[in-house]
């Protein structure tokens, strides 16, 4: 019996439950971002998951899971979540629609914050965290872009993106987070929990009070080493917060402040409940105002049909709904998340090779599967990137591994995965000790160049035609031929 392929998520439909999608805002590895009307009439963002996703059986339980999660989440200075549910193969989740520049925007077109907004925006960030935190989610990737200035203060969006991106990697176990505003407890792969987001907290109000980063910016290996062994570089912060900063930027989470103690510390209160702490907010806030026009936070991606995107700055960093959401997800540095195969050259006559255009780091890359090869007892993967942009890009953590059953694989491809499409049975690369049979990811990658990988696996059964190869950051190109 022929079935129907399952519907395009890029293609607007009439109506996904009772949203009716206006235009397309964006796009990123896990969906599309439409701008959509409520039967009321009302503007909302709509995100489309893919069909590949909302097949997985694990992926539809954890989206469900974190959607509703994120629907208990109070609406102080965040993007609120309205509505999720599943209809002709399409996994949807419906938030907020908010209009403004990002964070990271505004500072590297008008410098540090200052003044009454710095102030506001300080306790606006945490005052969204104590309600996320209250609703039992922690962020896990709290950064400027995933933080917008609306007309009225800022809102934070993005939380619940490292579960499902999880859910969407194949629970790799790969780290999940931007390495400038990671805390040494996720670089070491410890348990994270509410803590870590008040890390990020001291790390995002300290760049927003001087512009940079507090361990510095560089090479993500040297970033994520310097949050975890170095003392953060607060030279210029307003000595009025640069206390509770070092305070929450304490290497030890048990040392840090929860999210109300942020907020009585600034506000200098006891127990200040969360409307008062966003009403101080909006009445001490004064609008950005970016050179560029405004851009619509959708969940990242590369603009569509000439609109332009906020919120992630040009990728999905992670990585269910960006800027306009409360979940974007967004391919963030160090954002693993699935993607459909698209883009690429023809492939040849066993179907190879296959390539796929995304966005890493901001970066455009194209990704290309050459081979798949049974050798003896072992199949061998033969792979490349080529960065199409026009700025460096370095490889180190895209494509590694951390988990309870793989070494910490940093600076290599490890994590790529065949996956058993009968099965659903996944085989990492060979590895004996701390050595993986695997391509390193030393180096940096020149616009225009191209970077080839291999990883060598064994245990794949001989009676295997075709598999799946999953590779963090980029996706799962499917049922890829082996040929001997």
């Amino acid at each position: 019996m022929n079935r129907q392929p399952p519907p395009d998520p890029g293609v607007p439909p009439h109506r996904i439950g009772v949203y009716t999608p206006v235009r397309r805002l964006g796009e990123g590895g896990m969906g599309i971002v439409h701008l959509a009307r409520d039967p009321a009439g009302r503007q909302v963002a709509l995100k489309v998951m893919r069909p590949q996703l909302a097949a997985q059986e694990e992926f539809r339980r954890r989206f469900r899971k974190e959607a509703e999660a994120a629907q208990k989440v109070a609406r102080f200075c965040t993007a609120a979540v309205l509505d999720v549910g599943m209809e002709d193969g399409r996994a949807y989740l419906v938030t907020e629609y908010v209009e403004g520049p990002d964070l990271a925007t505004v500072i590297e077109e008008q410098g540090p914050v200052t003044g009454s907004n710095l102030d506001a925006l300080a306790v606006g960030v945490a005052t969204a965290l104590s309600a996320i935190h209250r609703a039992g989610v922690v962020h896990r990737d709290l950064k400027p872009s995933n933080i917008l200035l609306s007309p009225v203060g800022p809102r934070v969006i993005d939380f619940g993106i490292a579960q499902l991106a999880e859910a969407a990697s194949g629970d790799t176990g790969v780290v999940i987070g931007t390495p400038s505003y990671m805390s040494p407890e996720q670089v070491n792969g410890e348990r994270v929990t509410a803590a870590a987001d008040i890390f990020a907290w001291g790390c995002v109000v300290a760049y927003a009070a001087t512009g940079r980063p507090p361990f510095g910016g560089g090479a993500a290996p040297s970033v994520l080493y310097r949050v975890a062994h170095h003392a953060p570089h607060l030279d210029g912060l307003d000595e009025r917060l640069r206390p509770l900063v070092e305070r929450a930027l304490d290497k030890n989470p048990a040392r840090r402040p929860t999210a109300q103690q942020l907020i009585d510390r600034l506000l200098g209160q006891e127990e200040v409940a969360a409307e008062a702490a966003t009403k101080a907010v909006s009445d001490s806030w004064t609008p950005a105002r970016p050179r560029v026009p405004t851009r619509i936070a959708s969940g990242g991606g590369s603009p569509v049909d000439g609109s332009p995107v906020a919120g992630s700055r040009g990728r999905w960093t992670v990585p269910v709904l960006a800027a306009v959401t409360a979940l974007a997800v967004a391919a963030a540095v160090l954002s693993f998340v699935l993607r459909p195969d698209a883009g690429g050259r023809e492939p040849s006559g066993n179907g190879l090779p296959v390539g796929r255009d995304l966005r890493i780091d901001g970066i455009p890359l194209h990704v290309e599967i050459a081979s798949l090869t049974r050798k003896g007892q072992g199949v061998t993967l033969q792979w490349s990137v080529r960065n199409a942009g026009t700025d460096d890009w370095n490889p180190w953590t895209a494509f590694g591994s951390q988990s309870a059953t793989a070494p910490f694989y940093y600076n290599s491809t490890a994590g790529v995965m065949l996956v058993d499409p009968s099965s659903g049975r996944k085989y990492g690369p060979t590895t004996d000790g701390d050595t993986c049979s695997c391509s390193p990811t030393t180096g940096t990658l020149a616009p225009g160049d191209t970077e080839s990988y291999y990883s060598v696996f064994t245990g794949v059964p001989e009676s295997a035609e075709e598999l799946g190869v999953q590779i963090p950051s980029v996706g799962l190109f499917a049922n890829v031929p082996i040929s001997s």
